[in-house]
């Protein structure tokens, strides 16, 4: 049925004109490159971030949320430290500092790189005690709620006295008259986290060693993975930073930040692309010279070239409207693959100097339809991973191969109808190449070669596959330089080990609920802080106290406003006169609380907002249910809740076993859900070449008959697995990126396999356009294997070992075949 299929499009393409196929061809290329010109011109984008590449979670909405919000508070992020011998010179250098990069944003209005400025916050603590104050009867700290529910007033009585006679106090007379026990200046203190840093003229200070070190923050108005937005921060950077170092000559500024990291991968990615590139460019055009000593096919070489690679930017930018950097890291690779179809043109033309570049298409176009479609299959699987970096790769590669193609039907039966000059010499060294494997054959084909050859494959299969192991790490794809990760580990310990990506998700049914639940959570945090499994965390329990707690704060205070308010103003010698305006001020706020709505109104408030995840009043479930104090609904499965940022984690294994039967609080952990999800897709990528393997049998079945079928299928299936075992036997550790490159092993092989199954009487030719097809595509991915990204790294390796593999072994299809069959071998003669 397939060959019926080939047989009648072969003789379509016989009886059509070679002039309307290139205008076919030519109309083809000019609207696919004003189609890409448009899409240019309507926001197509290159996009370097390393995060695009992630696969999707399926996350419930409430852990989505929490999730993008995380992302969006500490997502571009440039954090700044300016290390001086003594505190006056790392003052003055932050000050300077932040005066540059406020003046560059005044002066750029809103196309200023760098936004909210800051560092610290001198007027928070005003800020937090004018609001808190009028909710002073509902606040103690734990020591003060234990004295007062001892009945111990006369403890209070006693820090209150030392307060009065403290020069540094807060103490003055209308605090006293409105707390004369002086119990709010403590809880005041309990709302800054505790951490090594301090302030100072408002500016964020921190002891490293001998020296001091000034922070300074600052956040990106753009993304810090976008290439223009990266320019525009730097150079902010850049020009502030070089002005402070001038004028202090002896400070040393660490960095830390998404944007550092986001540079350093797209700089890597650019200087790959254009070495990796150029080089296999060169490479391909070194091979086409050398074997075909002709002008026309180096040109129609990179003509074929060309057109693939503009068909991949247009059905990439088409269908994702942006190109990602990584993306034409790999698409380098499609150097390699598209200009095989053009070394297969040309050793058949070698072979048979007689036939017309029309007729040669014909006689090539059954092989190489049917190889551009199980390669472009093979790159269908690599799009079914849930990364869209890696469907990018499969559309581009795909359509890259698509362009290739047209481009040999459409174009080359009129482009290349030059002859050649003498090719003998390249064919007469595939005829050798071949003779040789003949003669080897021949020694396989004896039951004591055949017993010898498949012992010495399954010793080293079994040996290798046994020792291989996995690592689904994530983190590992993408690894920093030194010069990025060590000044940021300086940062990270001067701030308290600063923020991780890991944080914890509390839920409840309804607000007090979860504040009730974030009270019991801290607790449990600050003993992980002991136990040094924890730095330090961020949580809305220090500001945010439930409705109980202060129910039980107002209870207590009781005992101070209503039954020994005579005992506190005569031990403290104040006027009597207070006892009614301070009784009622007690009762008038029985009914008043602290609630997150009034909170996140003040500008502290502002920036722990990201942390509180209220439901959207479309989305509150309707309950017949009892009603909270908030009056929303206390049925069990309502979205609140709260984000608890963590910092400094030293075992997260640690913190995930004391939450781990605690269905209210969920360790957040992207890094290990997005590692788990790649060993899945691991093993399913395994399966699926597995199952190609099986289809490809059967499709092949209906042109060859089961056996030769088989044998054409066992080239590319043994490779793979040669390849795993090589894997093995080096220590390399198997990841989704290798079994995605075994795929397109399969892909690749099988047209090696292809075109020797059908070579018949042509083998030389065969032999000669593989061998080139092999070196080109050597070239491509073989240098992908000297990547530093580490994806890039595995998938090269990967395809370069799967490829050699094949390329060894698909040979021996035909030499095989005549060997059984007693076929004459083939010489080395001159045609």
């Amino acid at each position: 049925m397939a060959s019926n299929f080939a047989a009648r499009a072969n003789q379509a393409l016989m009886q059509s004109s070679p002039k309307w196929r290139l205008v076919v061809w030519l109309l083809l290329m000019l609207s696919a490159s004003l189609w890409t010109l448009q899409l240019w011109q309507n926001g197509a984008r290159v996009q370097s971030d390393i995060l695009a590449m992630l696969p999707h979670l399926q996350q419930d909405k409430l852990t989505e949320r929490a999730l993008n919000q995380v992302e969006a508070t500490l997502a571009d992020q440039v954090y700044i430290a300016l290390v001086a011998k003594d505190e006056t010179t790392a003052i003055a250098a932050a000050k300077l500092l932040m005066q540059k990069l406020e003046a560059d944003l005044v002066a750029r209005g809103k196309q200023g790189a760098l936004t909210d400025i800051r560092s610290a916050d001198m007027q928070l603590g005003e800020a937090l005690g004018q609001f808190y104050f009028p909710h002073r009867f509902k606040l103690l700290t734990t020591p003060q709620a234990e004295a007062l529910a001892s009945q111990n007033i006369e403890s209070l009585l006693e820090a209150a006295t030392a307060q009065l006679y403290n020069a540094f106090s807060y103490a003055n007379s209308n605090l006293l008259a409105q707390d004369p026990l002086l119990l709010f200046p403590a809880n005041l203190l309990t709302l800054a986290p505790s951490s090594k840093v301090r302030a100072s003229q408002g500016i964020l200070l921190a002891n490293q060693g001998d020296n001091v070190a000034a922070v300074v923050m600052a956040k990106g108005r753009e993304s810090a993975f976008n290439p223009n937005a990266q320019l525009a921060q730097m150079t902010a950077l850049t020009v502030a930073l070089d002005t402070v170092e001038e004028g202090y000559p002896d400070i040393t500024v660490l960095k830390a930040g998404a944007l550092f990291h986001a540079l350093a991968a797209t700089q890597t990615a650019k200087s790959e692309i254009s070495i990796l590139g150029l080089a296999s460019l060169l490479g391909v055009i070194a091979l086409v010279w050398l074997a075909f000593r002709s002008v026309m096919p180096l040109l129609l070489a990179i003509v074929t070239i060309s057109s693939g690679l503009l068909l991949a930017v247009t059905f990439t930018l088409s269908v994702f409207g942006e190109l990602h950097l990584l993306t034409l890291v790999f698409g380098t690779s499609l150097i390699g693959i598209a200009i095989d179809y053009s070394f297969h043109f040309y050793c058949e033309r070698l072979s048979d100097t007689e036939r017309s570049a029309k007729a040669t298409v014909a006689y090539i176009f059954p092989t190489v339809t049917l190889a551009f479609i199980t390669s472009a299959l093979a790159y269908v699987g690599i799009g079914l991973a849930p990364f869209p970096g890696m469907q990018q790769v499969a559309i581009f590669c795909a359509a890259g191969l698509l362009g290739a193609y047209l481009t040999l039907i459409l174009a080359y039966p009129l482009l290349a109808g030059s002859r050649l000059p003498e090719g003998s010499r390249p064919l007469a060294l595939a005829g050798t190449y071949l003779a040789c494997l003949t003669q080897l054959s021949k020694r396989f084909t004896t039951p004591l070669g055949m017993g010898m050859f498949a012992l010495v494959i399954l010793i080293w299969c079994l040996g290798g596959i046994t020792k291989l192991t996995v690592d689904d790490d994530i983190r590992h794809l993408q690894q920093s330089p030194a010069s990025v990760t060590e000044p940021e580990n300086q940062l990270r310990q001067l701030l308290s080990g600063g923020t991780d990506n890991q944080f914890l998700l509390v839920r409840a049914p309804s607000e007090e609920a979860l504040l009730q639940q974030l009270e019991r959570v801290s607790p449990m945090l600050d003993t992980a802080i002991t136990n040094q499994e924890l730095g330090n965390y961020v949580s809305l329990s220090r500001y945010l106290p439930s409705h109980r707690k202060q129910d039980t704060a107002y209870r207590l205070q009781g005992e101070i406003y209503q039954t020994q308010i005579d005992t506190v103003l005569t031990s403290l010698g104040l006027d009597e006169n207070l006892k009614p305006e301070l009784q009622a001020a007690y009762l008038a706020a029985k009914t008043e609380y602290i609630t997150p709505a009034a909170f996140f109104t003040l500008g502290a408030g502002k920036q722990l907002a990201p942390l509180w995840l209220a439901p959207n009043k479309a989305n509150r479930p309707v309950s017949n249910g009892a009603l909270d104090d908030d009056g929303a609904s206390a049925e069990h499965g309502a979205d609140y809740g709260t984000i608890v940022l963590l910092g400094g984690i030293q075992q997260i294994d640690a913190l995930k076993a004391r939450f781990a039967h605690d269905e209210s609080v969920q360790l957040i952990d992207k890094v290990a859900d997005i590692s788990a999800v790649m060993g899945h897709y691991r093993l399913l990528t395994l399966k699926l070449l597995a199952l190609a393997l099986g289809i490809a049998l059967l499709l092949f079945s209906l042109n060859f008959g089961f056996k030769k079928a088989a044998v054409v299928v066992a080239v590319p299936a043994l490779a793979a697995l040669l390849t795993l075992a090589t894997l093995g036997l080096t220590g390399s550790q198997l990841s989704l990126f290798h079994a995605l490159a075994l795929i397109l092993v399969f892909g690749i092989g099988i047209d090696y396999s292809l075109f020797f199954a059908s070579a018949q009487n042509h083998g030389k030719a065969v032999m000669m356009a593989v061998f080139m097809s092999a070196c080109s595509t050597l070239l491509a991915f073989g240098l992908l294997a000297f990547s530093q990204t580490q994806a890039i790294h595995y998938f090269g390796l990967t395809l370069s070992l799967g490829i050699g593999f094949t390329f060894l072994l698909s040979p021996l299809i035909l030499t095989t075949t005549l060997a059984l069959t007693n076929n004459p071998l083939l010489t080395t003669k001159k045609s």
